[in-house]
């Protein structure tokens, strides 16, 4: 079981190395975000070594927030998302499908998934799940050419158990049609409101038990990443009873801990 840095904003990247250790999680999965940390592999070989957490992969940095990291060329920021994995030895870069206003990039999108996969033979990139936005009874899609990465077709996919809330999806049925190519798993839930809530799994209505429970017979040997919204927490105490609660959820469900392998 990994934990994404992502889970315990607004504290730092290292902070999650900290938590997951003590914790007892397998791994990290980095978001990339504006903290200098999670853009830098020797910083964060750095924690991997001192906290004994293995990286297991890496989130391009995607959202609204990020969009200058490193770059403001999405390519680029793609290029150097594979870059650091393989430096941190991570089996999987979880990418969000682009914004509809990256022209260029969602041209191209297709092409260079695949242009990476030559170039990095090791990794997975993982297009992950999405969710259209619900303003004053409209239906918005901010991606192109849509937020189900599914209607389009990739080697691989991130499923997303909250998404598939916010989108009113089946995530078991989301998961059949991933198929062979489901690599990666945002373990968060949801309950079903038009927007990413991002919950312990259990508090909402996402089938996530029955999920985690599947993935064997689906033959599944990717990873799953804790991905879960801690930042109204009261305080580091009530965030790691909280990421507590997912991993044993998670371990409970699976049996065993999954790891990032390929």
């Amino acid at each position: 079981m990994l934990l994404s840095t992502s889970s315990v904003f607004p504290e730092p990247t290292a902070a999650a190395f900290e938590v997951a250790a003590k914790l007892g999680y397998d791994g990290i999965e980095v978001m990339v975000w504006t903290d200098a940390v999670s853009q830098d592999a020797d910083a964060l070989r750095a924690l991997s070594t001192h906290y004994g957490v293995p990286v297991h992969s890496v989130h391009a940095p995607c959202l609204l927030v990020t969009q200058r990291v490193w770059s403001p060329d999405p390519m680029v920021r793609l290029r150097r998302s594979a870059e650091l994995a393989d430096a941190l030895e991570a089996s999987t870069v979880v990418v969000h499908p682009p914004f509809t206003w990256q022209r260029d990039y969602a041209r191209g999108f297709s092409g260079l998934l695949s242009m990476l996969s030559g170039q990095h033979p090791r990794l997975w990139f993982a297009v992950e799940n999405m969710f259209p936005v619900r303003l004053a009874g409209r239906e918005l899609v901010p991606y192109a050419p849509g937020w189900d990465p599914t209607a389009v077709g990739y080697d691989a996919y991130t499923l997303d158990l909250s998404h598939c809330a916010a989108s009113q999806v089946d995530a078991m049925g989301m998961a059949d049609t991933m198929g062979a190519n489901l690599a990666h798993v945002h373990l968060g839930d949801g309950t079903g409101l038009a927007r990413d809530e991002h919950l312990v799994p259990g508090r909402g209505t996402q089938p996530c038990g029955k999920l985690l429970a599947s993935l064997t017979e689906r033959g599944f040997r990717g990873s799953v990443a804790v991905e879960v919204g801690t930042r109204r927490a009261a305080s580091r105490e009530v965030r790691e009873a909280d990421l507590a609660e997912a991993l044993a959820f998670a371990r409970t469900h699976l049996g065993t801990a999954t790891a990032a392998s390929r």
